[in-house]
């Protein structure tokens, strides 16, 4: 992988993986909140989130769904890859101050349409809050 470029079709193989960890803190939450527009009281209002069933605030979902879009777009399958597809479940909430890892491992390679499909894991600890499947587009080395 070069930094301007990340890895060519056939640099990849079915079982790699990456990742990406960021512990996120009240300003991430209020920025996205504002970059998104999502200004649900659940993401930015304490008085608001203390009577849900989660008692605090909670980060956003799509945040999370970020996270993986930064592994796919600077580790693997890296700068240049288009992002086409991704399902996403969301498992367990995130809460400000905790260290989400977004994590992307490649599970079939189509050489043919250039595609590849990754699973799509955001963990915080032990436990899993996301799980999904994408697919990107990923150029073939010049000839």
């Amino acid at each position: 992988m070069q930094a301007i470029h990340g890895y060519y079709l056939e640099d990849l193989e079915v079982g790699m993986s990456d990742s990406f960890a960021k512990t996120i803190t009240d300003a991430d939450v209020c920025l996205f909140a504002g970059i998104s527009g999502d200004t649900n009281p659940i993401h930015i209002n304490q008085e608001y989130a203390a009577t849900t069933q989660f008692g605090q605030r909670i980060v956003h979902g799509m945040f999370s769904a970020a996270l993986i879009s930064t592994v796919a777009g600077t580790k693997l399958p890296g700068p240049g890859a288009i992002y086409v597809d991704q399902q996403l479940k969301f498992r367990a909430p995130v809460f400000i101050g905790d260290t989400a890892t977004a994590s992307v491992t490649v599970t079939d390679i189509d050489a043919r349409r250039r595609r590849i499909k990754c699973r799509t894991d955001v963990h915080v600890g032990e436990k899993l809050v996301a799980t999904g499947e994408a697919t990107f587009m990923v150029d073939k080395r010049e000839a």
